[in-house]
């Protein structure tokens, strides 16, 4: 299958493409690199030993989609790009809403003219908002607690209304927890610009020496540890969840949604301690106050992926905190050298 990657240089995006390439799918990558590196393309490349097309440019430029979807003959399309800081999007909405929301109908525009109505939509547990029981599985109520969230959940409710409005499309909207780690070669992972928003690569800028120290916000939570509990999904186990994604829609129209997560939830103190155990040393850490609107513990329920996808992880904490240490050794090479 011809299958275009929105996003596909990013974290999620360009561990999908290895596993879709090495499924033996013909992949085409669209960024406009804001959040990821024109070097991930040739990584993936060295990864994958093939010429993946990687095509600069933004889902807002509609002319240019189509262009790419029919010179490329697209069969399907895995909808990663979008900005993802929760504290950002609150500070400049627009950015977000054009972004996210307007970026899309573009994208979607552009799939409806040239009769591509296969996608896969990255969208994320944000949707959810605060947890009226747990763990959260697809029929939670939906209220999100920020704008990025909100944003997500605008695109899901398009996509829905687009598959409602004309049976031929075939739609899956997929609901990421915490994504961690990277791939086995160490030649890919995730590489925020700036400080993470994201508890693993902050750790991994702790353990580099990039940053001082790192900050536990709260250990007086109602956990095991009382620090905060989420559900971190290993990258690749997450990758796979798409490629499974696109399995069932060839055989299903409509829209579906499917959580994509471990059902365990892992502590900081625990997923720190794995990182620890990874790189040989013991990092620095200081309690900080509780953040404000920090839920103590949230996870998936991914029963539903199981059932339908025939998905399920098979990466561990282990997993997450090895390849994380070998992504961090890459990088670190990579800028001394």
């Amino acid at each position: 299958m011809n299958i275009l990657l929105t996003g596909g240089t990013g974290y999620i995006g360009s561990h999908t493409a290895v596993v879709l390439a090495n499924a033996g799918h013909s992949v085409v990558l669209l960024d406009n690199f804001c959040n990821s590196n024109r070097s991930v393309s040739e990584r993936i490349n060295q990864i994958t030993n093939q010429m993946i097309p990687c095509i600069e440019g933004d889902v807002r430029d509609t002319g240019l989609l189509v262009k790419t979807l029919t010179e490329f003959k697209i069969e399907a399309v895995i909808h990663f790009a979008g900005l993802k800081a929760v504290g950002e999007s609150g500070q400049e909405p627009l950015k977000y809403y054009d972004n996210n929301v307007a970026g899309s109908i573009s994208l979607l525009e552009a799939m409806k003219q040239v009769n591509v109505k296969t996608i896969v939509f990255s969208s994320s547990a944000t949707v959810y908002g605060e947890p009226q029981y747990l763990p959260y599985d697809e029929e939670h109520p939906l209220n999100p607690i920020n704008t990025y969230g909100r944003t997500k959940l605008q695109v899901e409710e398009i996509l829905q209304d687009l598959a409602k409005s004309d049976p031929q499309w075939r739609i899956t909207l997929l609901r990421y927890f915490n994504p961690v780690g990277a791939h086995e070669s160490g030649l890919i992972g995730e590489d925020p610009n700036g400080i993470p928003n994201n508890l693993m690569p902050y750790i991994m800028q702790v353990a580099s020496g990039k940053l001082p120290h790192l900050n536990i916000f709260g250990n007086d939570y109602d956990t095991r540890d009382g620090t905060g509990e989420r559900d971190y999904i290993h990258v690749m186990d997450l990758a796979e969840g798409h490629l499974a994604a696109l399995s069932f829609l060839q055989n299903h129209q409509g829209c579906e949604t499917f959580n994509l997560g471990t059902g365990k939830p892992v502590s900081v103190i625990e997923l720190l301690s794995a990182y620890e155990q990874a790189c040989g040393q013991k990092l620095p850490t200081k309690l900080a106050p509780r953040r404000e609107g920090d839920l103590p513990i949230y996870y998936a329920k991914p029963n539903k992926a199981k059932e339908y996808l025939g998905w399920m992880v098979t990466r561990g904490v282990a997993d997450v905190s090895t390849s994380s240490y070998r992504w961090q050794q890459m990088r670190d090479g990579l800028a001394a050298s």
